[in-house]
C-alpha cells in the first residue's frame, strides 16, 4: 500500500509530519469487525505460529475491542454516564503528542510513501528529519510502553469499586498507543532508510520479517521525495509576515493535501 506523508515548516523550527488521509468512495462507512473471544482463540496457533505472531493477533483483536468501545462513547446520549467518560477523555486525548498520532498512523501494510515538501527545503533534511523522528520515536515509545504496561497491575485495583475502571483503561489505552506508534516508528525507518538498514536492525537485537525484506528486495525504493510547488506557495506567503502559520494557511494546507487539521496545529503550538 502506498502512503503520502506531508513535511513542512509550521513555526520557526517546528516541523509539520502528518499522513493524507485515504479516499473513500462517497456514502461508504467505515464498519468496525467485532471479533469475540472464542473467534480470537481459534486464530491464535500455539504450534504453526511464532510468539509475535501471536502478539499481533491479540493487540488487533484488543485494538478492535476499543475502537468500538470508543465510537459506543461517542454515541451515548447526554447525560449518560459513557458521555461524561467521553467528555472526560477527549481533553486527555488532546495533549498526546502530533508525532505520536503520526507514527501511529504508518502501519505495516505501508510498503511505499510519497513525501511531498516545499521545493525550498533540502531534499537531504526532509529525509534525515523523517529517519530522526522515526528513530527516537522507537526509543520513547519502547520505553513508556514497558512504563505503561508495568502499571496496569496497579491500576487493577480499583475494578473492586462499583464505577468504571477508567485508570485501568486509560492506562491499558496508552499502552496500546506506545506500542502502535513504536511500530509504526520502526516501520518509517525502514521506508526511508536504505536496505543496508535491515542488517543494522538484526545487530541490535530486533528481527525483521518477510515485509521488511520484501522492501529490500523491490526494484525501486520505498521512498519517493516530491517537491510540491503548491505547497511552497502556502507555506512562502505566510512565512514572509510572520513566523508562524495563520488558521487559514493551515486550514487550506489540511484542505490540499486532507490532513487532520487538529493534529496539524499541535505541531505549531509545541514549545
Amino acid at each position: 500500500m502506498k502512503a503520502r506523508l506531508v513535511v513542512f515548516p509550521i513555526k520557526g523550527r517546528n516541523w509539520c509530519f502528518s499522513k493524507s488521509a485515504e479516499k473513500t468512495a462517497p456514502g461508504q462507512e467505515a464498519t468496525l469487525p467485532n471479533p469475540t473471544w472464542k473467534e480470537l482463540w481459534k486464530t491464535i496457533d500455539f504450534r504453526g505460529k511464532k510468539m509475535p505472531e501471536n502478539a499481533e493477533t491479540v493487540v488487533d483483536f484488543v485494538a478492535n475491542k476499543m475502537n468500538r468501545a470508543w465510537v459506543n462513547l461517542e454515541k451515548a446520549p447526554n447525560g449518560t454516564m459513557k458521555n461524561r467518560i467521553h467528555s472526560l477523555a477527549v481533553p486527555l486525548l488532546s495533549r498526546v503528542k502530533p508525532s505520536e498520532t503520526f507514527l501511529k498512523s504508518i502501519s505495516k501494510d505501508i510498503t511505499k510513501v510519497e513525501i511531498a515538501y516545499p521545493p525550498s527545503l533540502n531534499e537531504r533534511l526532509v529525509r534525515r528529519r523523517l529517519r530522526h523522528i522515526a528513530l527516537r520515536g522507537s526509543a520513547v515509545h519502547k520505553k513508556y510502553f514497558y512504563g505503561s504496561l508495568s502499571l496496569l497491575p496497579f491500576t487493577s485495583v480499583f475494578s473492586v469499586l462499583p464505577l468504571p475502571n477508567i485508570p485501568f483503561f486509560w492506562i491499558l489505552f496508552r499502552s496500546y498507543s506506545h506500542w502502535e506508534a513504536l511500530k509504526g516508528s520502526e516501520r518509517l525507518l525502514l521506508l526511508v532508510s536504505d536496505c543496508s538498514n535491515i542488517k543494522n536492525i538484526e545487530e541490535n537485537g530486533r528481527g525483521t520479517d518477510n515485509s521488511e525484506y520484501e522492501l529490500c528486495e523491490s526494484s525501486s525504493t520505498p521512498w519517493v521525495l516530491i517537491p510540491s510547488k503548491e505547497l511552497e506557495e502556502l507555506v512562502s506567503s505566510e512565512v514572509e509576515r510572520s513566523d508562524a502559520l495563520s488558521n487559514n494557511i493551515v486550514s487550506a494546507i489540511c484542505q490540499a493535501y486532507r490532513l487532520d487539521k487538529k493534529e496539524v496545529l499541535k505541531y505549531r503550538d509545541l514549545k
